[in-house]
């Protein structure tokens, strides 16, 4: 009897196979994509038609007019905004703050990650529920902080570059260590305790260890910062009044305010500002996949 028992068999799950969509799925799916990129697909086709073309229903068309594309839409835009200040002003605010964040949010991130300390839960807490309040809520306390500051040192803050790329620092702050918090502790810890054993400081060991390893975090979240930053309106609104320091959000804002009705210009202006951080994201896109997915499987 025990001779003629079969052991049970183990269905093998098959990992070189892809799962395919059923049909429902693929049309849930391509109607998802569609919706994602007409919006960005008809900005671009519309800067390349002229206003009367936009403003009659009768001449709309779904697709460009090769013949005729409006290319000067491009050119008038240009003459028409100062959209080289703008795009200098964005770059050096945006380049900055991700720098500061990224080098601040790892060495919290790291410290978090492998050090127990007292009161090391609250702090995490504290990080994490800072995401949870709106930002607009800080927009006029922290307007009348840097103000007082301000008068009360004669430092420029307001209206500077300085002054937004501490405000960004300081909002993308605490999400950033939250990223690289998680990343860091997917690492193992060995790997920083046989560089220590080796005669490396922790410093070194981070610096030559942890950092290298950490690449599609470090990646992924300066992306985050940089696309975030180049977005932002509300407090970069607030905090700039001259055309020296307004960033690509608020010059197209106003350029809204004097263009109002010449859509082929608007669109025109919109498309020009989208083309750096989508070169962005292409170039780091598998970066940032593989840093935001990072620890998924554990």
């Amino acid at each position: 009897m025990i001779g003629n028992l079969r052991a049970p068999r183990v269905r093998r799950l098959d990992t070189g196979r892809r799962s395919r969509l059923t049909p429902p799925q693929a049309v849930v799916l391509g109607a998802i994509v569609v919706l994602t990129i007409f919006p960005i697909y008809w900005m671009v086709v519309s800067s390349l038609k002229t206003n009367f073309e936009l403003l009659s229903g009768s001449h709309v068309s779904l697709l460009p007019n090769l013949a005729g594309l409006q290319l000067q839409n491009y050119v008038l835009m240009w003459q028409r905004i100062d959209l080289a200040i703008y795009v200098r002003n964005s770059l050096i605010i945006c380049i900055a703050a991700t720098l500061i964040a990224v080098a601040l949010a790892s060495l919290s991130g790291f410290g978090l990650a492998y050090f127990r300390f007292r009161g090391a839960g609250a702090y995490s807490l504290a990080v994490t529920a800072t995401q949870l309040l709106p930002g607009i809520l800080f927009l006029l306390p922290i307007f009348l902080i840097f103000r007082q500051v301000q008068l009360a040192t004669g430092l420029q803050i307001v209206d500077t570059h300085q002054g937004l790329v501490l405000l960004y620092v300081a909002f993308f702050m605490p999400l950033s260590i939250w990223i690289l918090r998680g990343y860091f502790a997917g690492i193992p810890r060995e790997l920083v305790e046989a560089a220590l054993v080796d005669g490396s400081t922790m410093l070194g060991a981070f610096r030559r260890i942890v950092l290298p390893l950490a690449v599609p975090g470090l990646v992924a979240t300066a992306t985050y910062i940089f696309l975030t930053a180049w977005d932002e309106l509300l407090f970069a609104v607030v905090m700039t009044s001259s055309s020296s320091t307004m960033t690509i959000p608020v010059g197209i804002r106003s350029y809204i305010g004097q263009q109002a009705g010449h859509y082929d210009l608007l669109m025109a202006a919109a498309t020009a500002v989208c083309v750096p951080p989508a070169l962005m994201f292409l170039f780091f896109q598998r970066h940032v996949v593989s840093g935001l997915t990072a620890g998924a499987v554990k």
